[in-house]
């Protein structure tokens, strides 16, 4: 069988949009259809490296090297044999990857500071020598600004979330909203789909988008998530999709941000598609921190940035939000982009119906089927 990447389902909340591609191989059979969870040389062949990783996390970690060298799989990969070792490049890979865990675990005390992207920058050589820029000569520091040095006489983060809550239409209004319903269009390219959100608080949501081949569902209940196509049956998501899927969810409702995160940290002030904006951050025990930007005059959410672990770095995911509009007391975004460093794409709501009646078995996570023949 050809190997592709299918867009298996889209998630959105409030705004928020978080994206699962399954990597549909011959060769490997669906990694998260069992209970226990799996490690990569169980579920896939011919892996010697990342044996030990978790199987949900082996393709994030592809996804993060074909970023980071800016390849595509057929670089390293024979086309219908993946587990083949016929390319050099895939032998350079592994080689490569060894030396990245042994650079961090004897300098770095184990902790993921070198990864391909410290070296490659987007590129198949790693880049060993500085470039000139065109622009005027100055220097960018890659590290952010430290909190002291960029935030004397800012607000408070509590200050700026209140301000959020305020710009939607007020905490009162906010928490009358338990539920959304939400119609519009996915734009991918130059084709467009229609798409259908079913949300309720604080972290159910239910994804339809209507495809030529069939109905593609994503679905979180606030404990488990799943991805289905006609084609692929029902998938379970792995740990780092399910807390994509709800880190989405939660963000749909804004009073739920501050219960969320362990602690919410104001970062500093950025630009942001010409907007100033802070930059907060919401932190949580054992998962990447989720950076959050409020435009500094409206108040409103214009911009998340989430990051998903995988053996070999963070592949990051970030949302632009604009086109607010006001639907029963309560302001929600109307247009979003999605990018990730392989794609992008548009969603553009039409219809947006707020504290509309939904039934809980609406989100109850249908029974594994296999894929259709």
């Amino acid at each position: 069988m050809r190997l592709k990447y299918v867009l298996l389902a889209i998630g959105v909340a409030g705004g928020v949009l978080g994206t699962a591609v399954w990597l549909e191989a011959q060769s490997a059979p669906s990694p998260s259809r069992t209970a226990v969870p799996k490690t990569a040389d169980q579920v896939y062949k011919n892996i010697l490296v990342l044996k030990d990783a978790p199987s949900d996390q082996l393709i994030p970690a592809m996804q993060f090297i074909t970023a980071s060298l800016g390849v595509q799989c057929d670089f390293c990969h024979l086309e219908n044999a993946f587990e083949r070792d016929d390319k050099e490049t895939k032998q350079t890979a592994r080689k490569m990857m060894r030396m990245m865990f042994a650079i961090n675990k004897d300098s770095f005390d184990g902790q993921q500071k070198v990864t391909c992207f410290a070296c490659h920058r987007g590129t198949r050589k790693p880049v060993a020598i500085p470039t000139i820029s065109e622009g005027e000569g100055k220097i960018v520091a890659e590290d952010k600004l430290t909190p002291e040095s960029n935030t004397a006489d800012l607000p408070s983060a509590d200050e700026i979330l209140q301000k959020y809550l305020g710009a939607v239409g007020g905490a009162d209004a906010v928490a009358k909203i338990s539920t959304r319903v939400q119609k519009g269009t996915l734009i991918v390219g130059t084709k467009h789909f229609a798409i259908e959100v079913l949300a309720k608080a604080p972290a159910k949501r239910l994804t339809t988008v209507h495809f030529p081949g069939g109905d593609s569902v994503t679905g979180i209940n606030g404990e488990e998530g799943w991805l289905s196509t006609p084609s692929r049956g029902v998938y379970d998501m792995g740990p780092s999709e399910l807390d994509g899927a709800r880190v989405d969810a939660v963000l749909f409702f804004p009073t739920a941000i501050k219960q969320f995160f362990k602690e919410l940290r104001l970062q500093q002030k950025e630009q942001i598609n010409g907007h100033l904006a802070y930059l907060v951050l919401g932190m949580r025990d054992n998962w990447p921190p989720v950076q959050l930007y409020f435009d500094q005059q409206s108040g409103l959410l214009i911009r998340t940035l989430r990051y998903v672990q995988t053996p070999l770095g963070r592949n990051p995911a970030q949302i632009d939000y604009g086109d607010y509009r006001e639907e029963g007391g309560v302001k929600t975004p109307f247009h979003w982009t999605i990018a990730r460093p392989d794609a992008s794409f548009t969603i553009q709501i039409e219809q947006t119906q707020q504290a509309a009646p939904i039934a809980d078995d609406k989100f109850a996570k249908p029974a594994s089927t296999p894929p259709a023949s």
